[in-house]
């Protein structure tokens, strides 16, 4: 191993390790030396405060430190053999017993000085159970048992509880780690990549520090500042990567700047039947101010169901017309994209401009028409399905192409949209709030503009959270509004039975509805069909052709039917928060009072996010309370959005960091934005390390 780095070298060369275990260690995704230096503890056990073996009662969680006074391994009826031990210190004796290890009677001996911490049972008298333990001075001399950092301490001491798999135990990692930990610090510390003033600035330590701190923390309150320094590493390479592909974007690509007089966009405006709202006159300004530059604009719009995006976006098109360039708006489905044309023709209808559809239902000749008319600039908006930036596409003059519901294209597919549109800006839209720190983490190359208010006026969807015993409530008065008229939905977490998770399938339920009232159309509607079966059941639907719509989730995000007014949500309880919303935003849709009513299939209180999902209908505060209730594994979608799940840091908690390390990296790229300064490298080379195999997908390199 002479001149390798250990950092980079194989996890197997490592002290303790070997092939066999390598090939353990790799199914916890550790195969480096600097995996192993990154594979950190999920928590620790705190046996700090040492307890007086005589103080010790039934009930109690301590820690003890104790000489052996005698041993043995008990068998039992159920051939169960425990290790005990009676341990004594100044105060008194207490037993401790290890069931299921009998080869401790191999390892500890009489007389050896022992630190073990666990629960205290009442057990033909007090015994201590001990979850961890070690010996702090071998019965033959006063010294160290263990090789361990704390041995020779009479102070207690906390323990790390590392990410095992099955033949590697938490201890076992634990061993190898620190039989390594010293050489692979030394090299840790000689390549801390963070500039000390930034460390400085933000009050966080080196890296190496924080690394020991972390794998062999002397005391709790060393843990939460070593985890902030490497929680700020994450996400600074993060958003490096990000920073790096806004800025070839926005620098190294031409731009188109609209700068001709708003003349459609100020007789726009000032036709609507109302006014803005703070939040979207906001959101217009940084838009406007974007497209007027040179550079291009590359912007998520994001905003709850109903906050006015589409007017946003509106204004936004007719910017780029009356600068003389054509105008583009995508969704991800031909329903959504005739949607969209309906609603531009009503707001464009006195300005002259006439938006054009082009989707797949054209025939070959219409297509063929609007396609050479778009070659031509005869046709300045278009709407349609991402199809229309593919290769068989020719623009005359694209100046700005919006992408609707960008949460249905992952980083891949907005790079292609971005190659393919050529010098045009780009303005995304999401109905998906999510909070401010992961929305900067998922999509850090764009920059981020937020409607977080809602239109004055609109009427919030009454929502009730339920239990089994209301269902027949709540079918009675779905046929009491579909009397009235109206239009439900039924969801359902499933498309079929299944025998490992107990809930309704959609398939069976539709049935069961039409049993239910034989009077009345009921569709069903889920993932599995063909695009055109889902195309066929929404347009019946959206023509009143069916009164109850049964469905998955395939309709969280979907076209607005204004008549639908009821949602039924079942097992409620297997949807996240943000899901529950996306699927009561599908009514609400028009000026008739809406409801939504989720069932779960429980007999007591409903789980709390449910609860929360009834007290509000604020789609930013209920993603907060997602991010807190389910933790970000849930919500980071690396098959989305090309984003790597962070490890280490954690979004509630370090929305400062994530806001820091957006902002200096952005300064730094934009100072040098290939990294090649001297002072840099270090950057460049982690950055590498990370994330080098990402770059190409972001536009970088």
């Amino acid at each position: 191993m002479s001149g390798r780095s250990l950092l980079s070298s194989s996890v197997q060369y490592l002290k303790g390790v070997g092939p066999r275990r390598a090939e353990r260690f790799a199914r916890l995704e550790v195969r480096t030396g600097r995996d192993l230096l990154f594979h950190l503890p999920h928590r620790y056990e705190d046996a700090t405060t040492v307890t007086p073996i005589a103080s010790l009662e039934p009930g109690d969680e301590a820690t003890v430190i104790g000489r052996i006074v005698s041993q043995g391994v008990l068998p039992t009826r159920k051939r169960l053999r425990i290790f005990r031990a009676v341990l004594r210190d100044d105060t008194g004796l207490i037993e401790a017993a290890w069931p299921g290890q009998p080869w401790l009677d191999r390892s500890l001996r009489k007389g050896d000085l022992l630190l073990a911490s666990g629960p205290v049972r009442f057990f033909h008298g007090r015994q201590l159970q001990p979850r961890e333990f070690t010996v702090l001075a071998s019965g033959e001399e006063d010294g160290d048992g263990e090789g361990d950092d704390a041995a020779g301490e009479r102070g207690g001491r906390v323990f790390p509880v590392y990410p095992a798999t099955e033949g590697l135990s938490h201890r076992q990692i634990r061993g190898i780690v620190r039989e390594n930990l010293t050489d692979l610090l030394r090299e840790a510390d000689e390549r801390d990549p963070v500039p000390p003033e930034w460390r400085e600035a933000m009050a966080l330590p080196g890296l190496g520090v924080a690394l020991r701190a972390l794998h062999v923390p002397r005391s709790m309150h060393e843990v939460e500042p070593a985890r902030r320094r490497v929680a700020f590493d994450e996400l600074l390479f993060l958003q490096l990567l990000h920073a790096r592909a806004r800025h070839r974007l926005k620098r190294e690509s031409r731009g188109i700047a609209h700068e001709a007089a708003a003349d459609l966009t100020g007789l726009f405006l000032e036709g609507l039947p109302f006014r803005l709202t703070g939040a979207q006159a906001r959101a217009w300004a940084e838009i406007r101010s974007d497209m007027e530059r040179p550079e291009r604009m590359y912007r998520l719009l994001q905003g709850d169901v109903g906050c006015g995006k589409t007017v946003v976006a509106a204004a936004a098109l007719l910017r780029s017309v009356e600068s003389g360039h054509q105008a583009a708006l995508m969704a991800p489905t031909e329903l959504l994209a005739e949607q969209h044309l309906r609603t531009l023709s009503e707001l464009t209808a006195d300005l002259g401009v006439e938006p054009v559809l082009v989707t797949g239902r054209l025939t070959p000749a219409q297509r063929r028409d609007r396609l050479e008319s778009l070659a031509a600039g005869e046709i300045r908006l278009v709407v349609g399905t991402h199809a229309l930036i593919q290769e068989d596409v020719a623009w005359h003059d694209l100046g700005l192409a919006v992408v609707d519901e960008q949460h249905r294209f992952g980083v891949e597919q907005r790079r292609l949209l971005r190659d393919a549109s050529g010098a045009a800006d780009m303005l995304v839209m999401s109905a998906t709030p999510i909070p401010r720190s992961l929305a900067l983490t998922l999509y850090g190359d764009l920059d981020l503009s937020v409607i977080d208010e809602m239109p004055p006026g609109r009427r919030p969807v009454v929502t009730g959270v339920r239990g089994p015993a209301a269902r027949e409530a709540a079918f009675a008065f779905l046929r009491e509004k579909i009397a009235e008229g109206r239009q439900a939905y039924v969801v359902y977490p499933l498309i079929e039975e299944s025998e490992a998770v107990d809930a309704r399938s959609a398939t069976r339920m539709r049935d069961r509805l039409a049993d239910r009232f034989p009077e009345l159309r009921v569709e069903l509607l889920h993932g599995r069909l063909s695009s055109e079966e889902k195309d066929a059941v929404m347009r019946r639907f959206l023509a009143g052709e069916a009164e109850i719509l049964v469905a998955t989730t395939v309709i969280e995000v979907g076209i607005d039917v204004p008549n639908a007014t009821l949602m039924v949500i079942e097992d409620a309880e297997r949807f996240g928060l943000a899901q529950l919303h996306q699927l009561r935003g599908r009514v609400g849709r028009g000026a008739e009072q809406s409801y939504c009513v989720a069932f779960h299939s429980g007999s007591g209180e409903p789980p709390e996010r449910l609860a929360v999902f009834a007290s509000t209908t604020n789609g930013f505060e209920l993603a907060r309370a997602d991010l807190r209730l389910r933790g970000q594994g849930d919500l980071f979608g690396p098959e989305q959005h090309g984003v790597p799940a962070l490890r280490h840091a954690d979004l509630e908690r370090d929305a400062d960091l994530a806001a820091q390390a957006r902002r200096r990296a952005r300064e730094l790229v934009a100072e040098d934005p290939g990294l090649g300064r001297p002072e840099h490298r270090g950057l460049a080379r982690e950055l590498a390390e990370r994330h080098g195999d990402r770059e190409g997908l972001y536009g970088v390199g």
